[in-house]
């Protein structure tokens, strides 16, 4: 049987060999000091390159971004320098790949803050959450989030100047494109929501003032490539760490309306039911599409039997596919030939090495 997955896409200017995406999956495993990709990563990569697209981890943007231990950046020397080994064994493989782009906010706790210094968020409000820091063996450890401090207006523009930054490592490095992370309850999430934003400047209040910071991010990475080059993902109408979107549809809306007058790469939609949310409406899939003609990359416990539909009724260009990957090196071939898939090790999928990371079979 002939899956529209196994059709090409163009996204911006990268060609596609499928429509089968490897969505971003946080394993924790960089090299410490220093948040550093190494050749264990390229390997991981490589094995998967047969996706249509890779979509990184999620590399932080600065020191200040980070929020989970052994997480890898993208504004060193080093870290542009590992990641470079990765874009490398991932091409050789016939691969592409985009780099998630990433500043967790809030989601994060002083030990893996510059200094031991709070994190930041749109305001200083109590975040009843936990994240993850390396224990005194190595192991990862859970622990509460610290209730953040807001991030000042004067600090603003540093702040943008390191998406424009990790624009300009990320196509260094070798990728083919980026992904600003405008999701999951991160610090751009964060300050779109109602819930989370309770500031009184330009970048709190109306809708269009909470969506200004996740505007003006993508802006600047467009500034430092070009909109072919840049995509952007976004989790309307969930509930991710600790944020509540439910009220969301008004900002998807305006913000896919934004992203469709950049005329940028892609819109990298999470959906909110592998979190345990509801599943999008076919109603809000159609507003969506109107507001965006744009490539759209659909993600959330999806399957062959709910992306074709989707894809026929051209309301998703492509699908991730996220965990199913951690298992499965070939995930694309497998799915494509309805063959089956092999059983994950959750216990191994934050931290550690080759276990559970590398030494998934491909199929004979």
């Amino acid at each position: 049987m002939s899956y529209r997955l196994s059709q090409p896409l163009h996204i911006g200017d990268v060609q596609l060999s499928r429509r089968i995406v490897m969505a971003p999956l946080t394993r924790m495993r960089a090299q410490q000091p220093g948040d550093v990709p190494t050749e264990m990563q390229a390997r991981y990569y490589a094995q998967r390159a047969s996706a249509g697209l890779i979509i990184s981890e999620a590399a932080q943007i600065s020191p200040q971004g980070k929020g989970y231990m052994a997480t890898p950046g993208i504004y060193s020397a080093e870290q542009i320098q590992g990641w470079r080994q990765v874009t490398q064994a991932v091409h050789a493989a016939g691969g592409k790949m985009a780099c998630q782009l990433w500043h967790v906010g809030r989601v994060s706790h002083h030990s893996l803050q510059p200094e031991q210094q709070l994190p930041v968020s749109a305001s200083a409000l109590p975040y009843e959450n936990k994240t993850t820091i390396m224990g005194e063996h190595g192991e990862p450890v859970r622990v509460p989030c610290d209730t953040p401090r807001a991030l000042r207006l004067d600090e603003i523009p540093g702040l943008l100047e390191t998406y424009r930054q990790a624009t300009i490592n990320a196509r260094e490095a070798g990728f083919d494109l980026v992904e600003v992370h405008a999701a999951h309850g991160y610090l751009l999430h964060q300050f779109q929501s109602a819930s989370s934003n309770h500031r009184q400047d330009a970048y709190g209040g109306s809708l269009q003032n909470r969506a200004r910071l996740t505007l003006e991010a993508l802006d600047r990475c467009i500034d430092a490539w070009s909109a072919s080059r840049v995509g952007i993902r976004i989790s309307p109408l969930g509930l991710f760490n600790g944020l509540d979107d439910s009220d969301g549809l008004a900002m998807a809306y305006y913000l896919v309306e934004a992203f469709a007058e950049r005329k940028i790469a892609y819109l990298h939609l999470s959906e909110p039911d592998w979190a345990g949310g509801p599943q999008l409406s076919l109603s809000f899939r159609e507003g969506l599409r109107q507001r965006f003609p744009g490539v759209i990359i659909a993600a959330g416990n999806y399957t062959v039997a709910k992306a074709e539909p989707l894809l026929e009724a051209g309301l998703i260009d492509a699908a991730a596919f996220g965990r199913p990957y951690i298992a499965n090196p070939d995930l694309a071939e497998r799915l494509l030939s309805d063959a089956p898939l092999n059983p994950p090790r959750p216990e191994l999928f934050y931290g550690g090495g080759e276990e559970g990371y590398t030494d998934y079979p491909a199929r004979a």
